[in-house]
């Protein structure tokens, strides 16, 4: 019952984020009348306050109870939401989309950490593939639904989706909160390591930030996990929501339907093939299966540098992209956070998971400014031939990871984690 509170936790608090992030660029640049270089520095500014807040929401949920943790962030993340619908200027404005990235970021860490608790390790990769489609679906329908309601030619026109939001953390809270509470007795992992659920000692919990990083760090496997985790970052998530588009618009130049054809494509290949993908993979190592991602989302980008050489098939190959990209995503997001947790020191696991959360937005981050570099001046071979050589590296690294997991080591610790894997 635990997971199943997580999941539409999850999903309810990015219903939430759905109204707001279709919206927000536009609201700021044009609406409001700020410009373009304001509403990019307000996502620029929600990006710094995700970096910033997911070490910290990680190390936290080491300390502290994970419910609280994740309770107090969605809090953090409806207020950010909430003083958007009173700024007035462009400074309050500002402010609360810093204030809204750091909530929505340091819940993640912790959320991952009681799905490590609250699950059996068999069932993990299922609950959080659930949690992933419950974002998408959640994403999709507040997108949707804001389309409705919200209304750019007015300088008030997007408070129904800033107050959607704020409750939308607030409704996730409360969840969290009932999810937490002792009524349900102990759970699997409740008592046990939250990697692995083996009862591991945690000699690691009282060291410093910078012993943490030390300890994390002296891995070889977690090292390379970070190679895997920032170059599929940048391989697709730093490009959805401007590279992508920006790409579509000025190389294969499709119409604004054609983008959100795909965005919708993405999130239903997700939904349908999530739980297939989960039971027809349970068997592969996450090592491999992330091999996998990376080969996927090459082909991806390998069909989108044929639709600028067909441009009778240029919007069909474009939104077919996304689809090949929403079956890598469904291998990626169940293997990823399970796999970290695993190879993180006892002790340490939210703050390794945070520190991965931190990597994956920082570097999501770079996405959209290297993509108007590049784009900006028309080189859009350069663009598409680098995201292949980004994907290409993913696929070794990955590689390397699986022979170190299967490289014979002494330590009890790294057999653990192989076995996870």
């Amino acid at each position: 019952m635990r997971a199943k509170l997580l999941i539409l936790a999850s999903a309810i608090a990015m219903l939430g984020w759905g109204t707001v992030l279709p919206y927000q660029y536009a609201y700021a640049a044009t609406t409001r009348g700020w410009g373009a270089l304001l509403a990019a520095a307000a996502s620029s500014l929600f990006s710094v306050g995700a970096l910033l807040a997911a070490p910290v929401g990680g190390r936290l949920a080491d300390r502290v109870s994970p419910v609280l943790v994740a309770v107090g962030a969605k809090v953090i993340a409806a207020a950010g939401a909430a003083s958007l619908i009173w700024a007035d200027g462009p400074v309050t404005f500002l402010v609360g989309m810093f204030v809204f990235g750091l909530g929505i970021t340091a819940a993640n860490p912790a959320q991952s950490v009681l799905v490590l608790r609250w699950v059996g390790g068999h069932d993990r990769r299922r609950v959080f593939a659930w949690q992933f489609t419950g974002q998408a679906l959640g994403m999709a329908v507040g997108a949707f639904a804001a389309g409705y309601v919200v209304d750019l030619d007015r300088t008030d026109g997007m408070w129904p989706a800033f107050a959607t939001a704020a409750v939308g953390f607030l409704a996730s809270a409360a969840l969290l909160l009932v999810a937490g509470m002792p009524r349900w007795g102990t759970a699997p992992g409740a008592t046990a390591d939250a990697t692995d659920g083996s009862g591991a000692p945690e000699p690691v919990r009282s060291a410093g930030p910078r012993e943490a990083l030390r300890a994390i760090w002296a891995i070889p496997a977690l090292r390379w996990t970070a190679l895997i985790t920032v170059t599929l970052a940048l391989g697709f998530y730093a490009q959805f929501e401007s590279g992508l588009p920006a790409y579509a618009l000025t190389v294969l130049h499709v119409d604004e339907t054609t983008i959100g054809l795909a965005a919708a494509v993405n999130c239903v290949v997700i939904i349908a093939l999530q739980m297939l993908v989960v039971r027809l993979t349970a068997k592969r190592s996450g090592a491999t299966l992330l091999m996998g991602v990376g080969l996927i989302w090459t082909i991806s980008w390998l069909v989108l540098a044929a639709a600028s050489l067909a441009p009778e098939l240029a919007a069909v190959l474009f939104v077919t992209t996304f689809g090949i990209f929403a079956v890598g995503e469904t291998m990626y997001a169940p293997v990823l956070n399970p796999l970290t947790a695993s190879l993180a020191p006892s002790g340490l696991v939210g703050t390794t998971l945070g520190m991965f959360t931190a990597l994956q937005t920082g570097f999501s981050a770079v996405g959209p400014l290297v993509a108007g570099v590049i784009l900006g001046a028309g080189m859009g071979s350069l663009f598409i031939g680098l995201h292949i050589a980004i994907s290409l590296l993913a696929v070794f690294g990955a590689w390397r990871l699986r022979a170190t997991l299967r490289a014979p080591v002494p330590a009890p610790r790294a057999v653990e984690a192989e076995l996870v894997a």
